[in-house]
């Protein structure tokens, strides 16, 4: 396996985004990311020059120097190790940022900046990403606000949102937004029908909203109608619909404030999408929680479950990525594992077959990264 020196640290095999982005900022990433997607290529939503479902991983295009990533609802994103974004998918609402509203099946840059830092998606067709100065930009679809820029006008490019720079991570639900500041402090806004802003009420807003006071919050999920967040003290929390017990709180009342998932103080990070969420801690297992129809949640079963359940009994899970009603998920020496609904070949097995427990995606052991869309992903392979 592969090793690499950066700052005065050695890193063997898979390598965290964290990684990546030190590497690369210091001169001296020696790896080779390339961009990989599979699943349903409605309106080329794969990057792959045509519209052709895929049920295996096909790389788009040959070049090796993809940073970070993000599909959602049948549009791709990726930055580029130069700083330069670029997209691909549907286009109905604009939502590529290339100034019209014409669909494409392979990767277009999004004006000619070199400064693009991460990307986010809104499930309704909207778009977000931040810079490396720090500041946050939208377009695409913005029927409920969730652009951020006080109105409802839809963009075809990129607009900034307010003149702040502080702005850290950002996540999108189906018609909403949630981001933090580098302050720890926690905005929200959009859609706001379930309570899934988390602010108390359940009024729509077209600019960011603070969540409460608090500055420790830290790592994001965006449900379809409903948001899960950690802070740093390892406590995970959840507002908005909970019809099918997505907020893992043991019942299926909404709620439109945070409320904390249980007392534990190791949980990591997730992902949520339409109604079940995927959430790692600390000691590296995977837990689930949710609807669960199509064996989505891992548990070699289809009962939905309103809290927490762990997926196996590995200790060795790192990235989760949820799609409509399927997981994808990673492990800490680089192995790709899926399981849920396959209809569209989304579980990269070169089949149709739904799953209900994790299956080992072919035999690499160099995955870096994951995204999964509305039954489309995109993923990053580390090669030396």
């Amino acid at each position: 396996m592969a090793t690499t020196t950066v700052s005065g640290v050695q890193y063997s095999g898979i390598w965290t985004m964290n990684q990546v982005n030190a590497a690369v900022a210091a001169g001296t990433w020696t790896g080779l990311p390339q961009l990989f997607s599979w699943g349903w290529n409605n309106n080329g939503a794969l990057g792959l020059g045509d519209t052709t479902n895929r049920s295996s991983p096909n790389q788009i295009g040959s070049l090796t120097v993809w940073n970070n990533i993000s599909t959602k609802n049948r549009v791709g994103k990726a930055i580029k190790t130069d700083g330069t974004l670029w997209t691909w998918g549907i286009n109905n609402a604009g939502q590529l940022g290339l100034g019209n509203t014409t669909s494409y099946s392979s990767p277009k840059q999004v004006g000619s900046l070199t400064a693009w830092r991460s990307t986010a998606g809104v499930g309704a067709g909207s778009t977000l990403a931040t810079k490396t100065d720090g500041t946050l930009w939208s377009w695409g679809y913005n029927l409920n606000g969730q652009l951020g820029l006080g109105n409802t006008t839809y963009y075809s490019s990129p607009k900034q949102v307010g003149a702040l720079t502080t702005w850290l991570n950002i996540v999108g639900g189906y018609v909403h937004v949630i981001a933090t500041k580098t302050d720890g402090t926690l905005w929200t806004w959009g859609q706001n029908n379930y309570g899934q802003l988390g602010l108390g009420n359940r009024t729509n807003y077209s600019s960011p909203k603070q969540v409460g006071a608090l500055t420790t919050w830290l790592n994001l999920v965006g449900g379809a109608y409903f948001t899960l967040a950690t802070k740093t003290d390892g406590t995970l929390w959840s507002w908005g619909q909970n019809s099918l017990g997505q907020l893992g709180l043991g019942n299926r009342t909404y709620y439109s404030s945070p409320k904390q998932v249980g007392s534990l103080t190791t949980w990591l990070k997730g992902s949520s999408d339409n109604d079940f969420s995927m959430v790692t801690k600390t000691d590296g297992t995977l837990w689930g929680w949710g609807e669960n129809s199509q064996g989505q949640l891992g548990l070699s079963n289809i009962t939905s479950y309103s809290s927490p359940k762990q997926v196996g009994s590995l200790t060795t899970w790192s990235n989760v990525a949820v799609g409509i009603y399927y997981t994808l998920a990673t492990t800490t020496n680089g192995a790709l594992y899926a399981w849920g609904g396959n209809g569209f070949g989304q579980l990269g097995f070169g089949n149709t077959t739904s799953y209900s427990s994790p299956k080992q995606v072919g035999s690499l052991t160099t995955w870096l990264s994951i995204s999964a869309g509305r039954y489309s992903n995109l993923t990053t392979i580390k090669t030396t």
